[in-house]
């Protein structure tokens, strides 16, 4: 009887699991909060927006302020870094913003976030102190940090000071550290410059295998994999007789079968990365087989703003749609769901092992 009982419980908890999985439709891998004017969604509100289409949520602002510069752009106040040529500086309090509105929360409701710290400069040999400082004055609420930018397309060269880089010093420090903590990193990084010439690799892929082979036991996920509103998926082209330039899909594969790479995992975050996707039916399925060649290795992820509705919210996953319709089960569930369990529990788990080892009594 006993022995009955011990199973059907069993039986009991597997199928909770099973509806878990199935009762929303995504956990979000990549969601800011608030925007270049540092003003956002109240997150009881955005709880609201989330609803139960929505599990689990990684939770930032952004690092980066937009100057607003009257002689740019006189009493016009821009909210975007497209609307004015006025510089970007980092904006550190992000981190304590994005605290703080955790705390707010019930134990409950804490459930559903994965808070990123993004308030740092990665050019900054001081960048790590910043990192220390935040976990050690919020212990218990950040999983990693996340998404800051290297390269990235009409930003990049409008933040005040030196530009950040790949092969960067206080970049490896930062990527030390996060493998000394157990801290995920969420970065965006172009593989490309914009505007790129056919057959050409794309600018950035060496040092971005440099970066990752220097830090193979440090958990990355590549937003966007590599692409941006105007750095294209390159395509595969001849250069000269007998050789070729991969195209976008054979590097991502490349790398996905280097043992030092295992490590490396890829958000298919933005609706200018689904327009890319969903563009042919060529598109399409080769993204599709890749996905389910590698399922282990890829996040969904809205990179959404400040959402103001769940229409809002929804549009990225909804405009996936076709990529869906074209995954296994498995591949999809994996994408959509149990990736994000799996790469963020971990990461939770280390980190507040780090902190209790660290903090002060």
């Amino acid at each position: 009887m006993k022995i009955t009982a011990f199973f059907i419980g069993i039986l009991f908890i597997s199928v909770q699991y099973i509806d878990a999985q199935n009762d929303y439709l995504y956990n979000d891998s990549h969601f800011h909060l608030t925007n270049y004017i540092q003003k956002g969604t109240d997150i009881e509100e955005f709880l609201k927006i989330m609803g139960d289409d929505v599990g689990r949520v990684a939770l930032f602002g952004i690092p980066l302020q937009q100057t607003w510069a009257y002689e740019n752009t006189g009493d016009y106040a821009p909210g975007y870094y497209l609307q004015t040529d006025a510089p970007l500086y980092y904006y550190s309090f992000t981190d304590a913003h994005i605290a703080m509105a955790y705390k707010s929360l019930s134990e409950e409701q804490k459930k559903r976030f994965d808070p990123m710290i993004t308030g740092f400069n990665p050019a900054d040999m001081y960048a790590v102190d910043h990192i220390k400082r935040v976990l050690k004055t919020f212990p218990g609420v950040f999983s990693g940090i996340g998404e800051f930018s290297i390269h990235k397309e009409f930003v990049s060269a409008k933040v005040a000071g030196p530009t950040a880089s790949l092969n960067n010093p206080a970049l490896d420090k930062i990527l030390d550290f996060c493998e000394e903590s157990g801290l995920l990193i969420i970065l965006h990084s172009d593989i490309d410059v914009p505007f790129q010439k056919p057959n050409q690799l794309p600018t950035y892929v060496k040092q971005m295998r440099d970066l990752f082979s220097r830090h193979p036991n440090t958990t990355i996920i590549w937003a966007h994999t590599g692409l941006g509103r105007v750095v294209h998926p390159a395509k595969s082209g001849a250069v000269s007789p007998g050789e070729r330039t991969p195209g976008h899909l054979e590097i991502i594969e490349k790398a996905l079968t280097l043992d030092e790479f295992k490590n490396l995992h890829f958000d298919i975050s933005w609706d200018e990365v689904a327009k890319y996707v969903v563009s042919s039916p060529e598109n399409l399925q080769k993204t599709a087989d890749l996905i389910n060649k590698y399922p282990d290795r890829f996040l969904f992820g809205t990179d959404v703003v400040a959402p103001d509705s769940k229409e809002m919210y929804l549009a990225v996953y909804n405009m996936y749609q076709p990529l869906w319709d074209k995954l296994t089960p498995e591949a999809k569930n994996k994408v959509t769901k149990e990736n994000y369990i799996r790469l963020f529990d971990e990461a939770n788990k280390k980190v507040r092992s780090w902190e209790k080892g660290n903090l002060e009594n």
